[in-house]
């Protein structure tokens, strides 16, 4: 009768955990890490069988945006726990990097595509 007990005990346990945003946080940011590391990988592969420097740039920025975006959802799911001022100074400081990192990738991606699409029309004209 005691470890029927001792395991209805443990369902709240369960429960709890599953609400923990540090834990969700981490789980997202490393969807994030993956995100990145699967698109310089797929560029990598891009480049040694194309040779096309601008297609892999290209992979690489999408890659970075959207796994910058995956970490920037962590980062504000990690808001709910901060307790210090410090930690608040930390957070924005994180998500400013991150933001300005995530307009930069954007910028240059806009740029790289520019620049492609004048080479193919010089190309064709």
């Amino acid at each position: 009768m005691q470890k029927g007990i001792i395991k209805l005990m443990k369902l709240p346990e369960l429960v709890l955990q599953f609400f923990n945003f540090t834990l969700w946080a981490s789980a997202i940011e490393f969807i994030g890490a993956l995100l990145i590391v699967a698109y310089a990988l797929a560029a990598l592969l891009a480049l040694l069988r194309t040779r096309d420097v601008t297609f892999a740039r290209l992979l690489v920025t999408d890659g970075v945006i959207a796994g910058l975006s995956f970490k920037l959802a962590a980062t504000l799911l990690k808001l709910v726990v901060l307790q210090t001022w410090q930690q608040i100074l930390m957070f924005s400081v994180i998500f400013i990097l991150r933001i300005a990192l995530k307009r930069l990738f954007t910028w240059e991606r806009t740029r790289i595509q520019l620049q492609r699409d004048r080479l193919s029309m010089r190309d064709i004209g």
